[in-house]
């Protein structure tokens, strides 16, 4: 299984409107990719390691596909779609990691 990770950084005037995310981005992202998309987790950051600073990322998101293969043909035909409705909920923009799941 694969996990596509999604985090958006945090730092001066950076916006993330965590109600549309969850609300409507999320659940037009999962109607795109169908099947494929096995499990979808969204994070709040909330702060950092010490005491009072800020969350490096606003919020982080999880997408747990079988393959890579599986995740780009779900993907690639809608990249377009999902990728014009970032500016409705934040002004950053997500760092995109692919990893393997391992446990």
């Amino acid at each position: 299984m694969i996990k596509v990770t999604l985090l958006y950084p945090n730092g001066e005037g950076k916006t993330f409107d965590m109600d549309y995310y969850i609300n409507k981005h999320v659940p037009m992202v999962q109607g795109k990719l169908g099947d494929a998309c096995k499990k979808a987790d969204v994070d709040q950051g909330l702060s950092g390691a010490e005491p009072g600073s800020q969350a490096i990322y606003l919020a982080m998101s999880h997408l747990y596909f079988d393959s890579v293969e599986a995740f780009q043909n779900s993907f690639t035909p809608h990249a377009d779609v999902v990728m014009t409705d970032i500016p409705n909920y934040t002004n950053t923009q997500p760092v995109i990691q692919i990893s393997e799941v391992k446990i």
